[in-house]
């Protein structure tokens, strides 16, 4: 497929997981694709070195999240990128990917906790869209990962739930915002997905609870939340706009 050719993507948090097969899915539909991190260098050579061997063309970004700044450093490096690996001006997709779980229940959430997980799920997101709404051309595409907590309740994760459910409202906000420019703006809400993000789900009697939860009685995989981005980011998307798409494999459609 060719269908985002003489496009230029960027997917936060776009190393590892999710991030990463959305990054490749990407590249493999013709998109030149910035690879953005926080920590992890050698992930993100590693899935731009994935790209560039599969005939694509990516290049990284480096930039801490939930950190004062962190938008700003974020769009420098991506325009530094961009003209390294000559890239045209502006942006057509952007992926705000990135993000950290909070696995505490109401009563162990600290104030610490709290702001950190906000800083990176919510306020990060929020400036980069702020801060890159001059270089997205008109036509242009927003795809925020929301989860699919936000429809089921999970007292585990109380916060992290808490910071999707503003993505969504983030979500329908700007697509209103955005529309008269042509831009799409959506949510995708992944559910019990095998990624490294979820480390419980390495005990084989977690993992098949979690599995069981879906019609399909399997967890999710990266590539099906990166199938679903795709279409986001292609044009057939284009009378999508607002929209809160249920990725989660149908997790408690029972119930």
């Amino acid at each position: 497929m060719a269908g985002l050719t003489g496009r230029t993507a960027l997917v936060t948090g776009g190393s590892r997981g999710i991030g990463r097969a959305t990054s490749i899915r990407l590249a493999r539909d013709g998109a030149v694709v910035a690879v953005h991190y926080g920590h992890d260098a050698a992930a993100a050579k590693e899935t731009v070195a994935r790209i560039e061997a599969a005939g694509g063309q990516a290049f990284v970004v480096e930039a801490e999240l939930g950190v004062p700044g962190d938008a700003s450093a974020l769009w420098e490096a991506f325009d530094r990128g961009a003209a390294a690996c000559g890239a045209p001006d502006g942006l057509d997709i952007l992926v705000n990917n990135a993000g950290i779980s909070m696995p505490k229940g109401i009563g162990e959430v600290t104030e610490e906790d709290y702001e950190r997980v906000f800083a990176v799920n919510v306020k990060a997101p929020f400036f980069i869209i702020q801060q890159g709404l001059g270089r997205l051309r008109d036509g242009g595409r927003i795809i925020n990962i929301s989860s699919g907590a936000t429809r089921f309740a999970i007292p585990q994760i109380v916060s992290y739930s808490m910071t999707k459910g503003a993505i969504d409202t983030l979500t329908r906000t700007l697509a209103y915002a955005l529309g008269s420019r042509g831009i799409t703006v959506n949510a995708v809400a992944p559910g019990f997905t095998d990624t490294e993000m979820n480390r419980t789900l390495a005990q084989p009697e977690t993992r098949q609870r979690l599995a069981s939860a879906s019609v399909f009685r399997r967890l999710g995989e990266p590539e099906d939340l990166a199938d679903v981005v795709a279409f986001l980011a292609s044009d057939d998307s284009r009378w999508v706009t607002g929209q809160y798409l249920d990725a989660t494999g149908g997790v408690q459609l029972g119930v």
